[in-house]
């Protein structure tokens, strides 16, 4: 009809708290007011490839939530039986799952409880490695693989993570600064501040818990000290100097935070979290980067 339409985030349309009626003539005419003035907030609309994308990646998270579970089970199920793996080794590492396959059981029923488990575990393995196929060709084929290639010069940030925050975000533009992207993913700290007193508490964890959850994993490379080698610099190949320079910047500046907190006596989880919320930082820049170049060269994306 030639009318322009917006989504508004209901958590964040302003509510009279004395208001005690309810109709929809008023909350059509309270709306009204509000988006005059300016109070309401839109929110970002995905397209049906981006709708794509996110399922995709969702999809993959699903089955490692379920090779998790089917792992703790064939586990617990050996423990029950007093069969345990060396002392101080690691579970489902190459030499494990080789100690796994030689197990045998001489009771029957004991015999199949443990084939179909590892039978099951072997489907979700499967399944995960088709996921990614498919993960890995969107990354590098559609639409969203300039970006999602970019962001993959930051260390810590894969094909698989890189993906995940492209879908999960969408356009990073539409965020005017980095701190509105850190307070969409919940990386902000909670604040209650009047007058002379001013309190922050733990992170407010609103918005997307996929981000942060993406960031919180690849957060934890930046313990290390700062190189570009093995795996960061096949991944930084025929990347722009900009791009480069940014994930470079990423390294010093995240690895010097990490460091200063935990000496300073910090939980190593907290570190992890500061340095997440920066980490989101410098994506954006790398993002908006990428971004303003494609529009550049293709003026009808823009």
């Amino acid at each position: 009809m030639g009318i322009k339409c917006i989504v508004v985030a209901p958590s964040l349309i302003p509510v009279r708290q004395g208001d005690r009626v309810k109709t929809d003539r008023r909350d059509a005419l309270r709306l009204a007011q509000l988006l005059r003035a300016g109070e309401l907030t839109a929110v970002w609309v995905p397209g049906e490839d981006d709708e794509a994308l996110r399922d995709l990646v969702r999809a993959r998270e699903d089955a490692k939530e379920d090779q998790l579970a089917a792992r703790h089970r064939l586990l617990k199920f050996l423990l029950r039986n007093g069969i345990h793996f060396a002392q101080g080794a690691k579970n489902w590492t190459a030499k494990h799952r080789n100690w796994v396959d030689g197990l045998k059981f001489e009771n029957r029923a004991l015999r199949i409880v443990f084939q179909e488990y590892l039978h099951h575990l072997d489907e979700i393995a499967g399944r995960i490695e088709r996921l990614e196929q498919e993960i890995h060709l969107q990354a590098t084929e559609s639409s969203h693989a300039p970006v999602i290639q970019a962001l993959q010069t930051l260390r810590g940030v894969a094909e698989i993570t890189a993906t995940s925050l492209v879908a999960e975000i969408g356009e990073f533009s539409r965020f005017q600064n980095p701190r509105q992207l850190m307070a969409y993913a919940g990386l902000v700290p909670k604040e209650y501040s009047s007058g002379a007193s001013r309190w922050q508490g733990g992170i407010t964890k609103t918005g997307n818990a996929h981000v942060r959850h993406s960031l919180t994993e690849a957060s934890w490379s930046y313990r290390y000290t700062p190189a570009v080698k093995g795996e960061i610099r096949k991944r930084q190949e025929g990347k722009s100097p900009e791009v480069k320079n940014i994930a470079w910047k990423a390294q010093n500046r995240l690895h010097r935070k990490y460091a200063r907190m935990v000496s300073r006596g910090k939980p190593h989880s907290v570190a992890v979290t500061a340095v997440a919320r920066e980490l989101l930082g410098f994506i954006w820049a790398i993002a908006c980067t990428t971004e303003q170049t494609l529009n550049t060269k293709n003026p009808s994306i823009a």
